[in-house]
């Protein structure tokens, strides 16, 4: 079991344990040992084998202070949000309206110097309004593909459950395979390709949840809650003379599509030693076989956590994953990837629960 919430209001870092110092980490840290080794002797890695990941872990820093110039605190979200665009994964993300979800992602797509566009999802919302449609050219006589929305390197789904199943079933195709087939004809998304969704508590109105094949399209969802009364001043202090927002226009490029590829190169040649690919192998099939969940992860779900645990090594400047980065990443690849049996639920069990039980259950490679 997790530790008992405290009954004070939480802070962000607190209530999702995404990423660093979160619950899940705090709870989980006696689990790894303590190791003073050099490098090359903990990891088997000779020199040769070595990735300079410095520039890599420089250009994170600046896309944090870049953000930072608008958004106070949610630092786990911003770190998962860079890792997974670096990693080749989508990234769903709940709250309740108003705590900066869609800001942080229109200011991480600042960052990048590629194309962007903004969808937002209500229950009108069509498949074609999305993807695009074929018009008959009266000039030529002819019919010709007009491109939707969703042609773009990053793509941010705002409210992505206020729109009906046929609408969100338009995005199956793009997400998995990052191409979209209209009339027999396939048209290929030009990389990189990074869909960011955004999404309401399913218990507020007017909300469809999304069907468990679409949520495991995704490689984490994030959950974010209110700031702290700390951060809260703090945003008012730093907007109390700037209604628009126009702080927004100093956030700077970072990233360039060559640099994303560049660096989701190294992200791949980052070592993870063999028992630690078991390691994650026996946490996903324990979520098949835990008396407390009706639906397991998929194998989807360990390749999320290899990809996502090599990126946040990287982030963190290491050329090789440790089973804290593994541990750091469990949760938000996960939870929206199980389903609790309806008798936990009405005990009041979550997902949080259940992972933290399972990756404590299992014996940490040394």
């Amino acid at each position: 079991m997790m530790p008992e919430e405290k009954t004070n209001q939480p802070t962000p870092a607190e209530t999702t344990p995404d990423h660093y110092e979160t619950p899940l980490e705090e709870s989980l840290g006696e689990l790894i040992p303590d190791n003073q080794e050099e490098p090359e002797i903990a990891t088997g890695m000779a020199p040769a084998d070595r990735i300079d990941l410095e520039e890599l872990r420089e250009a994170a820093v600046r896309v944090r202070t870049e953000i930072g110039k608008l958004v106070v605190g949610q630092k786990e979200f911003i770190d998962l949000l860079i890792a997974s665009l670096l990693a080749g994964g989508h990234v769903l993300v709940e709250g309740v309206p108003g705590i900066a979800k869609t800001m942080i992602a229109k200011l991480l797509a600042k960052t990048v110097a590629a194309d962007y566009s903004r969808i937002q999802f209500t229950p009108d919302l069509m498949p074609s309004d999305v993807t695009g449609t074929t018009v008959f050219n009266m000039a030529d006589s002819k019919f010709q593909f007009t491109k939707g929305p969703v042609f773009s390197n990053i793509v941010l789904i705002d409210e992505i459950n206020r729109a009906p199943a046929k609408t969100q079933a338009a995005l199956f195709e793009v997400m998995a395979e990052q191409q979209i087939t209209v009339d027999g004809s396939t048209y290929i998304m030009e990389d990189p390709f990074f869909v960011i969704a955004t999404q309401n508590p399913i218990e507020q109105e007017g909300t469809y949840r999304l069907p468990e094949a679409q949520l495991d399209r995704f490689l984490v969802r994030i959950i974010i809650d209110y700031p702290s009364h700390e951060e809260e001043k703090e945003i008012l202090y730093r907007f109390r003379s700037d209604f628009r927002q126009t702080q927004q226009e100093e956030v700077e490029a970072v990233f360039t599509k060559a640099l994303v590829a560049k660096y989701a190169s190294l992200i791949e040649k980052v070592f993870i030693r063999e028992e630690l690919l078991d390691y994650i192998a026996a946490l996903v099939h324990r979520t098949r076989t835990h008396p407390d969940l009706y639906l397991g992860a998929s194998p989807r779900a360990s390749l999320a956590i290899l990809r996502l645990s090599k990126a946040v090594a990287a982030l963190a400047g290491r050329d090789f994953v440790t089973p804290d980065d593994i541990q750091q990443v469990a949760y938000p690849v996960l939870n929206h990837r199980i389903i609790l049996t309806p008798e936990r639920e009405m005990e009041g069990f979550g997902a949080k629960d259940v992972i933290g039980e399972i990756v404590r259950g299992i014996e940490v490679p040394r």
